[in-house]
């Protein structure tokens, strides 16, 4: 069994102590590449520099909405930076950019930096990775205006089947991590139980995302066979099956 993480915070200090015995761990369990999104302009000198170091390490640049407020680059450089890393070999995607409700940066400057990502994966031929909390609607409306012909992932997705239709009916797939390993996220569990496998990928969201059990842990990319075989049950297939469906998904969107 071979699996990819398409969405880890490797870089983050939460794993300064022990990178390499946790990675060394993901490969005994069958975790052989993952995706490092980025963050913040200040964060991607050093997530490119660590992706370098491994051969199935991969990275993305982009503007988390959480970390808008810090951005110290104004809108015209952070454009030109995004194309900049945008096009190196190991940069496989724009984000982790999007929309959340929590914050408290308006919504008519959280559109302008999430289509600011989007024109950049137009231009680029890169797929993107979408934050979207509590901003359905927006989202849908602003990706159908911009639509990247690479498509990109609803990363931790949490909604229902209708919005999960229409996030892949315009080239997104679903980020499966882990809340489908809770009871009360009936919603999404039961959205991810009737799209089709071709739709999904696993991701962890290390150092957060705790499955059920673990809550207050640090996370880690070791848990992605676990959010697996969670997946393999809710869908009634074999871990096998759902691990070689989400690598080359995986592998397919993101050029790998």
């Amino acid at each position: 069994m071979q699996l990819i993480d398409s969405h880890c915070h490797f870089d983050f200090d939460a794993f300064a102590d022990d990178r390499d015995r946790v990675w060394t761990s993901c490969r005994a369990l069958g975790v052989r590449g993952m995706i490092v999104p980025g963050v913040s302009s200040g964060q991607w000198p050093d997530l490119f520099a660590l992706v370098s170091r491994q051969p199935h390490w991969y990275g993305a640049v982009g503007l988390h909405p959480w970390w808008i407020e810090r951005e110290p680059l104004p809108v015209d450089v952070l454009r030109q930076r995004l194309l900049e890393y945008g096009a190196r070999g190991d940069c496989v995607a724009v984000g982790e950019c999007g929309l959340d409700k929590g914050l408290q940066v308006s919504l008519e400057r959280q559109e302008a930096i999430f289509r600011l990502h989007l024109a950049a994966a137009c231009e680029l031929h890169l797929p993107v990775i979408v934050h979207v909390h509590r901003y359905h609607a927006q989202a849908l409306r602003i990706l159908k205006d911009v639509r990247p012909a690479k498509g990109g992932v609803i990363h931790a997705f949490s909604g229902s089947e209708e919005i999960a239709r229409e996030y892949w009916q315009l080239g997104f797939h679903l980020g499966i991590g882990g809340t489908i390993t809770y009871e009360r996220a009936g919603k999404t569990r039961r959205a991810v139980a009737a799209m089709p496998m071709e739709s999904l990928l696993l991701e962890s969201d290390a150092p957060d995302m705790p499955l059920c059990g673990h809550q207050g842990e640090r996370n880690s990319p070791e848990r992605l066979p676990e959010i697996a075989a969670a997946l393999a049950r809710l869908r009634g297939i074999s871990v096998e099956e759902v691990a070689a469906h989400t690598r080359d998904n995986t592998q397919r969107l993101f050029s790998l």
